[in-house]
């Protein structure tokens, strides 16, 4: 066989073991010896960690606090840096191991370790300075994927902003990672054996195991701990725009980290996904405007920034799979279809998703991943070697309709035994008062 077949054999194999099994390749199962460390790939990889990072802390955290009432902001920040606490530590402690072990996988085959990885890399034991995993320290690449822990059960926190006890959403966030996301993340990402990797799925950046797992649990939870008090009868406009722009431009920069970093190296599927999240991003903010300004007759600062944050949900799981013309479609249809979640249907359906979580992150994911099994097609230019369009898009619609079941089943448990145990609302008294004030004490605003 000559090299060019070889290389060409090389491509087609890895580009049909599609999600990009970037969890199984670096797993502690699966470490090369005698790796050597690429100076350019270790940069690149720290910088994403930190982009993602910043893209919760502050940037998320930025964007819900401008949007819920004066005194409410401090609660939301609160959430996030103990979610950050309590993530960190169960990473260390399971979530790695359970995320990214690959023992007893093999391509094809169903069992327990298609669902939930194993126990080998339990309290990062095998860990070592001199651990090196596809060309960068392991501890590097720990680094970036507990970044990818964290932002997904902090994004849950805006479907039930500004009426849950503080104590209740860190128990809840400990628990919805332990059940949901690490479980989610080796059936997405865990490699040849794992559950969407024998289906066909393509996922490069978390459509399904971050931006749906993270909508659905937010409708579930606004859902089960009811309405706000004055909801929807009273308007409740963001308390301060400039603080939630800010943050939606943090997030949006910080979502470089998160597509590009997806490749795990400086190549060129890097490269596409870095394109293809600008280009997602600004096709996102024109569906959405456009569909706004026709309806409302002029377009919004918030509703803008919300198209930007459309589009780039939209673009996350075939980032590097489609071209620039099928990111553009793909920004621009998620666009809209968030616009009419968001301003249509929850209005007619009263369900009270304080931040839009659902609305933004769910609706987008669902849309991104169906049209990311038409658009990483070769024949729309796209990059996925051997998909066609019919078992493609059931893959894809198979993705979306288990990652529904699973996450929402789950949820509806885990905040049903919070709930009957120390439960979930605060008293409607803590509520009227403020989160802030009531919960830490504190005030966002001392005038």
């Amino acid at each position: 066989m000559s090299n060019a077949t070889c290389r060409f054999s090389l491509k087609k194999c890895f580009i049909s073991m599609v999600p990009l099994l970037f969890l199984c390749v670096f797993s502690p199962a699966a470490l090369a010896e005698g790796e050597t460390l690429d100076t350019g790939t270790t940069a690149w990889m720290m910088t994403a960690a930190a982009l993602v990072i910043m893209m919760c802390l502050p940037g998320l955290a930025m964007f819900y606090a401008g949007m819920v009432h004066a005194k409410n902001p401090l609660s939301v920040f609160s959430q996030f840096f103990a979610t950050a606490g309590v993530i960190a530590v169960l990473w260390v402690v399971f979530g790695y191991s359970i995320a990214t072990d690959t023992t007893g996988m093999e391509a094809g085959v169903y069992n327990l370790h298609s669902f939930i990885g194993g126990s080998s890399a339990f309290f990062l034991k095998h860990l070592t300075p001199d651990s090196i995993s596809a060309g960068m320290p392991e501890s590097v690449l720990i680094t970036f994927l507990l970044s990818f822990a964290i932002i997904t059960p902090a994004l849950v926190a805006g479907g039930f902003a500004e009426r849950m006890k503080f104590v209740s959403a860190v128990l809840f966030m400990a628990l919805w990672f332990t059940f949901v996301y690490a479980p989610m993340s080796h059936m997405v990402w865990g490699g040849p054996g794992s559950l969407m990797a024998n289906w066909g799925v393509i996922d490069f950046a978390g459509g399904t195991a971050v931006h749906i797992n993270s909508g659905i649990a937010a409708l579930v939870a606004c859902l089960v701990i009811g309405k706000r008090k004055g909801y929807p009868q009273h308007l409740m406009p963001p308390h301060n725009l400039t603080m939630c722009l800010t943050g939606a431009a943090l997030v949006w920069i910080g979502w470089f980290g998160f597509n590009a970093g997806s490749a795990v190296a400086a190549n060129g599927s890097a490269g596409m996904a870095m394109l293809n999240t600008q280009i997602g991003a600004c096709a996102g903010v024109l569906g959405w405007m456009s569909v706004e300004w026709l309806k409302n007759k002029r377009p919004s600062a918030l509703g803008i920034a919300s198209g930007g944050l459309a589009g780039l949900v939209g673009i996350t799981p075939g980032c590097a799979f489609v071209s620039p013309l099928g990111a553009i479609a793909i920004g621009v249809i998620s666009g809209m279809a968030c616009f009419c979640f968001v301003a249509i249907v929850k209005r007619k359906y009263g369900y009270d998703d304080t931040l839009d979580v659902f609305g933004l992150h769910g609706v987008g994911g669902m849309v991104g991943a169906i049209l990311t099994g038409v658009f990483a097609l070769p024949a729309l230019g796209g990059y996925a070697a051997d998909a066609t369009l019919v078992p493609q898009l059931i893959a894809q619609i198979k993705g979306v309709l288990f990652t529904i079941l699973y996450c929402g089943i789950l949820s509806w448990i885990i905040l049903k035994l919070i709930d009957k145990t120390i439960g979930l609302r605060v008293d409607p008294e803590v509520e009227s008062t403020g989160l802030d004030q009531s919960e830490h004490s504190e005030n966002a605003y001392n005038l």
